[in-house]
């Protein structure tokens, strides 16, 4: 719980120290955000990609190693 909140401390720190906005363009459409929340949603969504592809690894082992 601990290491849970010095996580979110820092994030904050990390977010509220980038605040400048900056135009991100993606598939035709662009937003303006702060440069700390856009860095902050690239990695989320960095972490949930690998999540997925772990997830889909995991699985086709599992699928393997069943007998048949």
């Amino acid at each position: 719980m601990a290491s849970g909140a010095l996580v979110l401390i820092i994030l904050l720190i990390f977010i509220l120290q980038n605040l400048q906005r900056v135009v991100i363009s993606f598939l035709g459409w662009d937003f303006e955000w702060p440069l700390g929340v856009a860095i902050l949603f690239a990695a989320i969504a960095g972490t949930l990609l690998m999540a997925l592809a772990g997830g889909a690894r995991i699985w086709q082992l599992r699928r393997n190693a069943t007998p048949k």
